[in-house]
């Protein structure tokens, strides 16, 4: 019930920024003054700041929401051997890769898990489930920390941010045409927007939001190959290959909030069409692209 609320609450205050925004550029409305045509400057305005701005407030406190959303503890102070192991490896790896020393935070989970997150490389929170730390063994459970500060070496967040960014940007604008074509030569309205408009635009939105998703997925899965292999190469690629076999072996559900999965080292697993959808390849094509590797 707190996660929903928090996502609730996070997204109204993301819309209220937005809109807030839309008054500041005076976007009042994205007709023309004759309340005929659209104004398409208006509306790639009203698209960008929709498109984009969610993704980047998204991006903006995603260290912030993903502590809250997994109850992720951050490692202040290690306590014990684990965690004073687990900072000094991210630290070693985080050097490694030229970054700045991300958070690192241990999140209860009984799944095999990670997920690194972040508004930038020097600005980033790397957080294991307490199943990884119970399951894993030292070469595997390193092999994951560089993963994930592989993500951030990468910059993937900030990637996908861009990406989510233009293809929200597109379905927003090519929805509002749509509903607008429709309104015009099929129902003859000849000024404002009647339901025709309304209805159009929000089965217009969801088929092209369909199709955007599976462009997003197919960048996410390509990204996660591109951390097994920085993964790779921090820590060794015997050692990356031995953590995904693990996970293989492991399969369960994948407990992450939905926000958070694209950026866990585990995914969902799929077939047929279920796997455009998907954030991560199947487990075994990760393996066999390590092994491929010279």
């Amino acid at each position: 019930m707190k996660r929903i609320v928090l996502f609730l609450a996070t997204n109204l205050a993301i819309v209220l920024v937005l809109s807030i925004s839309l008054r500041l550029l005076g976007v009042e409305s994205i007709l023309d003054q004759q309340g005929v045509g659209l104004d398409l400057n208006a509306l790639l305005i009203f698209a960008l700041v929709f498109g984009f701005g969610g993704s980047f407030i998204s991006l903006a406190i995603s260290k912030w929401t993903a502590k809250r959303m997994t109850g992720a503890q951050v490692i202040e102070t290690p306590q014990n051997q684990t965690e004073a192991w687990l900072v000094e490896t991210v630290r070693r790896q985080a050097e490694a890769a030229g970054i700045g020393m991300p958070e690192v935070a241990i999140y209860d989970a009984p799944e095999i898990n990670a997920f690194a997150t972040g508004a930038s490389r020097n600005n980033a929170l790397v957080a294991v489930s307490t199943g990884l730390l119970r399951n894993m063994n030292t070469d595997e459970a390193e092999a994951v920390l560089a993963h994930e500060v592989s993500h951030i070496a990468n910059g993937d967040m900030v990637t996908l941010a861009l990406i989510q960014g233009v293809v929200n940007t597109f379905v927003i604008f090519l929805s509002r045409v749509i509903g607008n074509l429709v309104d015009r030569v099929v129902f003859k309205n000849e000024q404002g927007h009647g339901p025709a408009f309304w209805i159009t635009t929000i089965v217009a939105e969801l088929v092209l939001g369909i199709l955007a998703s599976i462009i997003v997925m197919w960048f996410s899965r390509q990204r996660e190959f591109r951390a097994d292999a920085g993964g790779a190469r921090l820590a060794g690629r015997e050692k990356m290959i031995a953590a995904l076999e693990r996970l293989r072996q492991n399969t369960g559900p994948v407990t992450l909030p939905d926000q958070l999965t694209a950026f866990g080292i585990a995914g969902g697993i799929g077939d047929g069409i279920k796997r455009l959808f998907m954030s991560h390849p199947p487990l075994e094509e990760r393996i066999q692209a390590l092994r491929a590797q010279a």
